[in-house]
């Protein structure tokens, strides 16, 4: 099932690709580490990191940070890579003018030969334009847009699932559940595609469609909006009006709690809904909505109620975590930048040491990890087209109340799931 996901958004890749031809800042001078650490030539492997540590999305650039972080901690408490321990040269970019200017000085002031980041797709955008130029490595581990893979670039790669697999998977995982549980055939389903309507948004919703129409499934709603909107009643009272079994919704946190608490006030129920990320991933959200957000779906990183019998490491990582950090992670952005820079380090061991570009891509491509043997359950396979890893693919989960808390447990793939889901989702009121 997971090579034939990849299979579907490989083949739509290469049809657009042939068509289209607060946290660690670098000390000063870029001497140092985030931990302190003299950064001596030839002496370590000094990688620059390029995440937002200020400004609106320091929260989750910094939790990124801390997945790459925890990765290196532990490759060099085993000896680090070839005996060299990895060293950090870490920037804050805040904005895409910073990333632009900040991968030019590691680059340039700093000599460095390969950078990670960042979490924002259009910063990892922006600063992979500088490493191309200059014919460097970037590894991104959490920008998800597919475009950032889509410019013909020889030096990027990027370990982490792309936005058009979120709304593959949710799609899957209708055509897996639903039937069964709502008495119809997958021909008899009819879906309603909902998103915002940025680069993010679009693409999931875009992807959603076709995956449904591949599976049979009747698209009866397809709804574009602004995620700036300050009242979607009238999007909802279509979305009502078109009676879906399935809703696939792309949002961001805002238009997320507004959706709900209007979808309510409208009365608009759906037997399974399923969210691809953004805000249905976060625990804000069930702040906001209290027990309305039990029974919602949603598809992304790998998070934590999984079965650890096929994600091996995963409890290691989340006791790394709480040692380091004082508690739980905050979301899964953590654990994916943990799994991506350890594929990095594996991938420059695999180079003999060397951070030449062209020594580390080879080791990346080098690279053949199968599903889950890893701590996301994801493996490792980068000799695609645009240079994605082709065995990274989100997670549906369910959120449900536990103990008082409100928790996100996998529901798909079947080898990841710790229950089975709950369907259809109970009428607003009844949760």
């Amino acid at each position: 099932m997971l090579k034939r996901l990849f299979a579907i958004i490989l083949l739509v890749v290469m049809a657009a690709f042939l068509v289209s031809g607060c946290g660690p800042s670098t000390a000063p001078g870029g001497e140092q580490d985030g931990n302190g650490e003299p950064a001596g030539e030839g002496e370590e492997i000094v990688i620059g990191t390029l995440y937002p540590h200020s400004g609106a999305r320091a929260m989750l650039g910094e939790e990124s940070w801390r997945g790459a972080e925890l990765a290196r901690q532990k490759w060099n408490e085993k000896g680090g890579i070839n005996g060299k321990q990895i060293v950090f040269v870490n920037a804050d970019i805040p904005d895409t003018g910073a990333a632009t200017a900040e991968a030019e000085r590691l680059i340039s002031k700093e000599g460095l030969t390969v950078l990670v980041g960042s979490y924002a797709s259009d910063l990892a955008t922006a600063a992979s334009e500088v490493t191309e130029r200059y014919g460097v490595i970037y590894f991104e581990m959490g920008g998800i847009a597919d475009g950032i893979t889509e410019r013909g670039f020889k030096w990027l790669f990027r370990s982490c699932p792309r936005a058009s697999s979120f709304g593959i998977m949710g799609m899957q995982a209708a055509a897996e559940l639903a039937p069964k549980a709502l008495g119809k055939d997958v021909s008899e389903l009819k879906v309603a595609v909902v998103f915002e309507d940025g680069p993010y948004g679009s693409a999931v919703g875009d992807y959603a469609k076709a995956e449904a129409e591949r599976l049979g499934m009747q698209v009866v709603a397809f709804e574009p909006y602004s995620s700036d909107a300050a009242d979607l009643s009238s999007l909802i009272e279509r979305l009502k009006a078109a009676e879906p079994d399935v809703m696939s919704i792309t949002s961001y946190l805002t238009d997320s709690i507004l959706f709900a608490e209007q979808a309510r006030e409208l009365n608009f129920n759906v037997p399974m809904f399923i969210g691809n990320g953004g805000g249905h991933s976060m625990q804000d959200l069930a702040d906001a909505i209290g027990d309305d957000i039990v029974g919602m779906m949603n598809a992304d990183f790998t998070q934590f109620d999984v079965n650890f019998e096929y994600t091996p490491g995963l409890d290691e990582f989340l006791e790394r975590y709480k040692n380091e950090y004082g508690g739980p992670p905050r979301s899964g952005h953590s654990l994916m930048n943990y799994y991506g820079a350890l594929l990095l380090f594996e991938a420059i061991e695999n180079a003999g040491g060397s951070l030449e570009p062209a020594d580390v891509r080879e080791g990346i491509l080098a690279l053949d990890i199968p599903e889950f043997s890893t701590a996301t359950g994801l493996g490792a396979d980068f000799n695609t087209e645009t240079n994605d890893n082709a065995r990274a693919w989100p997670t549906v989960m369910q959120w449900r109340k536990v103990d008082g808390e409100y928790k996100q447990l996998a529901v798909f793939p079947e080898e990841l799931a710790v229950t089975e889901a709950e369907l259809p989702m109970p009428p607003w009121g009844e949760r």
